[in-house]
């Protein structure tokens, strides 16, 4: 069978089994909309979490960043990597042990105050919707390929299956359905990377055929041939100083991210969400130790495959031209030599890469089976749809939760309560669908934009709000609203409007690191020439910190 074959029947196969999940998941009250009624068992949860986390970014475009820019690009390993340890480690526990369904919640009651309950949810949907604007992209990339449609359409599928799943069984179906999501991103990742190893290396673990291999040293010398920086090389595409700015952002962006955060309310105690943390560490690990020997396979099988051939050559490969009418990949002889060069200068450079596709189209430059080639696409949209379904429903919960019930009306009955929360997913579900067909970057882009968004905004409050019984509502909504403001005004007029990066150099992609101290400084400076909380906030902070003996 063709690759579109196999693709429609193991996406199709994938996205029934989603469905089925969805469907017996089905949920009536807000408990097992929003938190999965607290049952769901520490494996399952950490392999949702994994899943939840682990979205475009990671499985497409990652891997992509990182054959791309070489060893700088290990700024997303070492941030994204070391934010979920931070998050596990500093923040779950306390957080479970707080209580509450979502991050606004847990603002608004820790700094007893409506306004900083409001700016929180502000900054939840604005990460939220930024973020999902990368994996509806992903979406649309992986159906614009592999099925032949245009990325609208490819769009309005994944709209119709994540909204099935998310509108009827809430967090408890999303839950499960990540769980399984998981499985096939894993599988679609691991399968095409150890046959590339075993080809290129004789070795089939990836890990080892990256380090031990003389794969990194063919590379080098044909980047540095080809006018590039040695692979390997350090600081050749980013400042040391963006490096280190990117990777703090990513990091603490990683520990302040709402869907991830709420993963840990859907287990039944605090001893749970740490086993499930460590459950989701391992599961992430699988990818992340794997990420490299892709990206570095994925480099030297490209160059390979298109340097110095004709237009006529590679277009006679099937997976070239497919991809070429997809205008991510773009081949054009600007020196009329009868040959494609690819050099590190726009001006003579001649054939454009789009870094979503390095990955997705990996399986078929090293010519692996057709099904292997479907399985990837599967697992794109696998990791694109789990992470949307993730962020709708912080969306929905910040919204109906957080606004409608915690300020508006707090009579509302449980039923309303959890149609408030399906009709803001279907509103969701619309924005994110504009954002798929009209994407402000690349997938990892996007995403590292709401990262820095969330170091910005959530990360200071959340901390402090653990650790300092002084810091105040007011010091809060000052912290909350000047981090995002700044960085929100940096990113767009970085990327947007033409602006210098005029903070010494320093990225939209690392700016956030600057707008979480700037969060801090106004956090802890208002809060100490304000009144300090009152008596029974400060003594439930001392309590949090109190480790609880019965669930250690």
């Amino acid at each position: 069978m063709s690759v579109e074959l196999w693709t429609i029947l193991i996406v199709g196969l994938s996205f029934a089994l989603y469905i089925y999940i969805g469907w017996q998941s089905r949920v009536k009250d807000t408990k097992d909309f929003f938190v999965a009624g607290q049952g769901i068992p520490s494996i399952a949860n950490g392999a949702a979490t994994a899943a939840d986390w682990m979205s475009a970014a990671s499985f497409i475009s990652m891997a992509g960043l990182i054959s791309t820019l070489g060893y700088d690009g290990s700024i997303y390993l070492m941030g994204w990597t070391g934010g979920y340890v931070l998050l596990a480690l500093l923040l779950a526990p306390y957080l479970r042990k707080f209580g509450k369904y979502t991050v606004p919640d847990f603002v608004g009651d820790r700094y007893e105050s409506n306004i900083a309950r409001v700016v929180a949810v502000i900054a939840a949907i604005f990460v939220s919707l930024t973020y999902v604007a990368g994996q509806m992209r992903g979406v649309g990339i992986v159906f614009s390929r592999f099925l032949q449609v245009d990325i609208n359409t490819g769009v309005g599928i994944g709209i119709i299956i994540v909204g099935f799943f998310a509108i009827l069984g809430g967090m408890k179906g999303i839950t499960w359905t990540q769980a399984a999501q998981y499985c096939i991103l894993i599988l679609a990742y691991l399968i095409p990377a150890i046959a590339i190893a075993f080809i290129l290396t004789g070795n089939p673990f990836p890990q080892l055929a990256f380090t031990f291999s003389d794969v990194a040293d063919k590379l080098n010398l044909i980047q540095t041939d080809l006018g590039f920086a040695e692979y390997t090389k350090p600081f050749a595409n980013k400042t040391m100083l963006d490096v280190l700015f990117i990777t703090i952002a990513l990091m603490v962006g990683t520990a302040g991210l709402p869907h991830v955060i709420v993963r840990f309310y859907t287990v039944k105690n605090v001893r749970a969400a740490r086993f499930s943390a460590g459950w989701a560490l391992l599961f992430i690990a699988i990818l992340y130790t794997t990420a490299p020997a892709v990206s570095m396979f994925a480099r030297y099988n490209l160059i390979d495959s298109l340097h110095n051939r004709t237009i006529e050559e590679v277009r006679q490969l099937d997976w070239a031209n497919k991809w070429e009418k997809t205008k991510l990949l773009v081949f054009e002889d600007k020196n009329n030599d009868g040959k494609l060069q690819l050099t590190p200068n726009k001006d003579t450079n001649e054939i454009d890469i789009d870094k979503d596709i390095i990955v997705l189209s990996t399986p078929e430059v090293a010519k692996l089976a057709p099904w292997v080639v479907a399985l990837v696409a599967a697992g794109g949209l696998a990791a694109a749809l789990s992470t949307a379904s993730g962020l709708l429903l912080v969306i929905s919960s910040s919204v109906a939760h957080d606004l409608y019930y915690r300020i508006f009306d707090e009579t509302a009955s449980e039923e309303k309560r959890v149609f408030v929360g399906r009709v803001v997913i279907g509103f969701g579900l619309v924005i994110a669908g504009y954002f798929g067909v009209n994407p402000p970057g690349f997938v990892s882009q996007v995403v590292a934009f709401a990262f820095g968004l969330a170091a910005a905004s959530f990360f200071p409050v959340i901390v402090l709000g653990i650790f300092d019984k002084r810091t105040n509502s007011q010091g809060a909504i000052a912290g909350m609203l000047s981090g995002l403001i700044f960085t929100s005004f940096y990113i767009i007029g970085v990327k947007f409007m033409g602006m210098t990066p005029w903070f010494f150099g320093v990225s939209a992609e690392g700016i956030g690191t600057l707008g979480m101290i700037i969060n801090f400084i106004f956090t802890l400076t208002v809060s100490r020439l304000t009144p300090p909380p009152s008596a029974k906030i400060q003594a439930l902070v001392e309590d949090l910190r109190t480790p609880n003996l019965e669930e250690s």
